[in-house]
Formats: structure tokens, C-alpha cells, sequence
């Protein structure tokens, strides 16, 4: 059990036992080695398997398929770091949570390839993942909007059919996913839906330093149900999953508009509520369990007990010390089946934010398993135009499949070696040790913030003007952190990047890993760079700071053109919606200012 972490094994079975000795399975016909019995003297659980290793062969026992899948995941990852010549053991092994997936963002700016999202779902399902969702808000290619999608990308139901089914061959989930309530301004600004909006035109947000774009489709417009069951009509036919996620979070802008005078009358949150039941009607007519994100209806808990039974309520947070036993008590309490949702803090961080996104994945594992949630679904967002890339969050999925298969024994030691071994498939050993270091690198800079880190808010700051939402932080950084600071930091990030030239992947697959990591690496740099140009400008030493922007205009030149380059091998579309910052910056070091 204590000696489970030398085998490097992720999840971390439940029970190991090492028997010592070895067996060395033969080179022809290595499958004769290996006995198959089902049986109920497997572990008492859907997945539950025992996997034995002795001198005379390989046996597994299990219950059912899925425990199959699970003890052959295993196996997989014990012939990947011993070779043929396997260390005699017994495991007995089962998850705590039944249901555990990774949510990926595709659309604030990157829109994965078939290709990518294909191997994201073999890597996954070696990690015992058994649910993927693609958050939607506008980019899957629906035939009335391509007006909507078409510079974005958007994956296609051919597409989608294929993933569907290489997941169903994996014994992973493709559930559905398509934002129904907010969050929905780019389907708002086309001319045909814009009266289907809460509101018409932006506002001012309570801090006064963005805009709110309209989002939030208005509940009781005789057209807003039309167009959200079109949508579904469209969409759900390619996916074989009984489950759909309608999104319903954020709902930013009820009761500002169209339905503010039926919100003064029923209340806010009934207005939201009445609609969320709408769409459940909308999904069970589909013969499809509904799943909502639970943040609006947590802000009047009395209401929760109203929801329909046949509903799974989703309960995110991001933070390192976000209060998941208090929110999850409330849909156990009502018997509302539930989700924990931490984050990967990768968001709005370029290379990651590791310190805060491990607390956060602990913390949602722990209060989950000890109120009974359903499931485990870690989410990677992409505000700001998603210019991280998945090398950057792999670190996060393991992790959190880790805990999601076992609460409480993630070892964050073997991450590296396991992450090297099957995701980046270094021989060198140095991609994800590299990796999971630049994710700390922010630590240097001595501050902490909610949702991002500097090194990815300064680079991708938006122009003042434009009163975004995103990033918008990132130009006034400059003025809160020492010049020493910043220049450790970014001595930091180049060891890292040192550490990574040295790395020597063996597939197409680790190699393209290593690229993207490097460019978001890059992409931290220049955060360093221009923050120092800032401090220049303002202390008026004219001479460093025309040095400064003169080079910082020459990296971000190769930087665009290295990154436009790697764009297609990994996405969809181009990179207009994705890295527009480094045009942005470049004007910013031309003129000689940022405001």
C-alpha cells in the first residue's frame, strides 16, 4: 500500500500489494499469459477489478465491463514503465466517484481539431476519465448560423459522430454541452437573434472598469424557447449519450430588461427557475437527464428543493478555498444528484497556476466523496481568447483523475514521471517536470488574485477602450510588482525553457506538446518583458525603454509567426480570436504607451 508511488501508477489503486519476483510475459503470444475471469469476487463496484501478477501470469477478475476497461488501463501503464518484466503484485482497486470527466472550452477563441480531441480522449480514458464534455456557446456548426461560427471554427456532427464513437470504444461519456441561458453574445449580436436578447446594447458593470455585452437570452420572449429547441434538435442527434449539460450559469443580465417587470413581480431567481424547468422539459422530452450549472440557483437555496428530481446540479469553483461542502450540502440535502467542479487555473495564467488549481482539485475531491457526489468534473476554461494550450493543462487532468478515481491518494511526486511516460512520451524525462514547474512560476512575482496570474493578464490585456472583460487587469501590473521580482521570474520561465530544449519526445503527439508548451512559455516572457518596458517608461529612462520596445517588437513579431504556424496542426479556424493581444502589444510598444 505505503509502496504504491515507485510503481508510478495514476489514479493510485485503492489497494497494492508487491509480492516481489518478477513476470516477464512472453514475446509471442503475450495475450496467452493473460486470464480474464469474470467474476463476483471482483471488488463489489460497476469498476471494480482485481488485477494479480505472479510467476506463472497475469489474472484479472471483474464484475463488469467497466472494470475490465479500468484493470486493462492499469496494466497498460505497468507494461509502459516495466517493459515486459512485471513486478509480481495483487491490486484490488474501485473509484469513488462514478462519474469522472474533463470539461474543455472551445469557444473563446480555440477550437480543436478532430485530431486532438481524438487523442485527448485515448490519453484521458488511460486515466480512467469515463466522461468528456465541449463546452458550447456558438462553435458547434449549426446550417442556420454559420455567419455566427465561421470565423471562429466550429466541429462539425460528422465530427462529433466520429469522437462519439471512438469514446463509446474507450468507455468515455461524449456528453453534450451548449450554453441555453447566458453566455450566449456572439449567437446575440446577429441580426436575427438580437431581439431574443435580455438586452440590446451593453452596460456598465458594477466594478465600472468593463462592459457587460448582452448574453442572457430573454426567458419570456415567445421566441427564446423556438430558438433554443432548434438548437437542441440540431445538436443532440449526434451524440449517444442519455445525459446533456444546458449550461444555465452567469445569467448576468435577467431582470435588466425584457423580463424586468415579471422579475420585480416573481422574483429574480423564480423568473430563472421557471425558465431552468422549461429546458428540463425541453431535455426530458429528448429522453435526456439535464444537467445545470448550480451557481444561480445556490444564491437562494430554498428554491433548490423545487428542481426537478430527474436533474444533476453542477457545482463549480476555481478558488484554492472555494466553500464546496457548504454548496454541495445544499443539492444533498434536497437529494439533488451533483457534480464537484473544480478547475485546472489555467485560464487567464498562459503556463498555469499549479498552487492554487491543486488545492482547488483536493478540495472539490474531498467534500464530493464525503457528501456523495455523482461526479468529478474538471474544467478547463479559456478566457481571453484561450491562448494557453493543452500541454499546459495536462499537469490538471491527471491530477484531477487521479482524485477522481481516489480521494485521497494523489501523489503529486510521480506526476511528472507518469506524465513524461504517457502523455509527452519524453524519453529525457523533462517536459512535464518542466511544465509543472512554469506553473509555479508566477509565485515569484509575489502576488495573488483572483482567476489569474500577471504572466498571463499582462500580455493579453485588451486595449483600455474596448472595456473588456478579460484580462483587463493586465496593463496596471507593472506598477504593483518590483523590478527584482519581475526579473526573477522571468530568469524562471527561461531555466524552465532551457529544461524543455533538452527534452526528447518520441511520437508526433509529444512533440507538438513540447512546441505549444514552449509558445505559451514565450508568451509568459514577453508578460515579463513588458511589464519591465512599463517600468522604464515610467521612471523616463528614455534610452532602456526604446531598447526594450524595440526588441519587444521583434519577439512578438516571431512569436505571432511561430504561433500561426503551429495553429493548424492542433485547431480549427485561425488564431484571430485566440493571440490578437500580440498585435495589440506591438502597437502599444510603437506608440510608447498603453493607455
Amino acid at each position: 500500500m505505503s509502496r504504491h508511488a515507485a510503481m508510478n501508477l495514476l489514479p493510485c489503486p485503492r489497494s497494492l500489494k508487491l509480492l516481489g519476483g518478477t513476470f516477464t510475459l512472453p514475446k509471442l503470444k503475450p495475450l496467452g499469459a493473460i486470464k480474464v475471469v469474470r467474476t463476483d469476487s471482483a471488488p463489489n463496484h460497476p469498476e471494480g477489478y482485481a488485477l494479480t501478477i505472479s510467476k506463472s501470469g497475469v489474472k484479472i477478475f471483474f464484475r463488469e465491463t467497466a472494470g475490465l476497461r479500468a484493470a486493462t488501463a492499469t496494466l497498460r501503464q505497468l507494461l509502459r514503465e516495466h517493459g515486459r518484466a512485471l513486478p509480481c503484485l495483487k491490486i484490488r482497486d474501485w473509484p469513488d466517484f462514478a462519474r469522472r470527466g474533463v470539461m474543455l472550452d472551445i469557444s473563446r477563441g480555440r477550437v480543436p481539431k478532430l485530431e486532438t480531441l481524438l487523442d485527448l480522449a485515448e490519453k484521458l480514458s488511460d486515466f480512467k476519465i469515463n466522461e468528456l464534455q465541449l463546452y458550447t456557446e456558438h462553435t458547434f456548426a449549426y446550417k442556420k448560423y454559420k455567419s455566427v461560427w465561421q470565423s471562429w471554427g466550429a466541429l462539425t456532427a460528422q465530427e462529433i459522430k466520429i469522437l462519439d464513437a471512438r469514446c463509446r470504444e474507450l468507455g468515455i461519456d461524449l456528453v453534450p454541452n451548449q450554453n441555453s441561458f447566458g453566455h450566449l453574445r456572439y449567437f446575440l449580436e446577429d441580426a436575427r437573434l438580437k431581439k431574443l436578447g435580455e438586452l440590446s446594447a451593453p452596460y456598465e458593470a458594477e466594478t465600472k472598469d468593463f462592459l457587460r455585452r448582452p448574453t442572457t437570452l430573454a426567458p419570456n420572449h415567445p421566441g427564446t424557447l423556438p430558438f433554443v429547441r432548434g438548437l437542441y434538435d440540431e445538436l443532440l442527434p449526434n451524440f449517444s449519450s442519455n445525459f446533456f449539460n444546458i449550461g444555465g450559469d452567469e445569467t448576468w443580465d435577467l431582470g435588466k430588461g425584457q423580463s424586468q417587470k415579471i422579475c420585480t413581480t416573481k422574483g429574480k431567481s423564480r423568473v430563472y427557475l421557471d425558465f431552468i424547468k422549461k429546458l428540463h422539459r425541453e431535455v426530458s422530452a429528448r429522453g435526456q437527464t439535464m444537467m445545470f450549472w448550480g451557481d444561480i440557483i445556490l444564491k437562494q437555496p430554498a428554491l433548490i428543493r423545487e428542481l426537478p428530481k430527474k436533474i444533476i446540479a453542477l457545482n463549480w469553483g476555481y478558488e484554492a478555498d472555494h466553500p464546496f461542502a457548504k454548496e454541495a450540502a445544499q443539492f444533498a440535502r434536497a437529494k439533488i444528484p451533483f457534480y464537484v467542479c473544480p478547475g485546472t487555473s489555467t485560464w487567464q495564467t498562459i503556463i498555469g497556476k499549479h498552487d492554487n488549481a491543486f488545492a482547488n482539485l483536493r478540495a472539490a475531491a474531498i467534500a464530493g466523496k464525503k457528501l456523495g457526489a455523482l461526479g468529478y468534473l474538471n474544467t478547463d476554461w479559456g478566457d481571453g481568447g484561450h491562448p494557453q494550450p493543452l500541454a499546459v493543462s495536462w499537469p490538471l487532468f491527471a491530477a484531477g483523475s487521479g482524485l477522481a478515481w481516489n480521494s485521497s491518494a494523489l501523489d503529486e511526486k510521480i506526476l511528472a514521471s507518469v506524465l513524461n511516460r504517457d502523455v509527452f512520451e519524453d524519453a529525457a524525462n523533462k517536459i512535464a517536470q518542466a511544465g509543472l514547474q512554469l506553473g509555479y512560476a508566477h509565485k515569484k512575482l509575489g502576488v495573488k488574485t483572483l482567476n489569474e496570474t500577471p504572466l498571463g493578464t499582462v500580455i493579453a490585456a485588451p486595449k483600455p477602450k474596448a472595456l473588456e472583460l478579460f484580462c483587463r487587469h493586465g496593463l496596471k501590473w507593472f506598477a504593483k510588482i518590483p523590478t527584482k521580482k519581475i526579473r526573477a521570474t522571468l530568469k524562471e520561465i527561461e531555466a524552465q525553457r532551457n529544461v524543455l530544449a533538452s527534452a526528447k519526445p518520441e511520437s508526433v503527439s509529444g512533440k507538438t506538446l513540447l512546441r505549444e508548451l514552449d509558445l505559451a512559455a514565450r508568451m509568459a516572457v514577453q508578460s515579463c518583458k513588458f511589464m519591465l518596458w512599463q517600468q522604464a517608461v515610467t521612471a523616463k529612462t528614455t534610452g532602456e525603454a526604446k531598447r526594450r520596445a524595440q526588441q519587444g517588437i521583434r519577439d512578438l513579431e516571431k512569436l505571432e509567426r511561430d504561433f500561426s504556424v503551429y495553429w493548424p496542426l492542433r485547431n480549427k479556424a485561425t488564431p484571430i480570436h485566440c493571440s490578437p493581444f500580440l498585435r495589440w502589444r506591438r502597437e502599444d510598444y510603437r506608440r510608447g504607451t498603453w493607455v
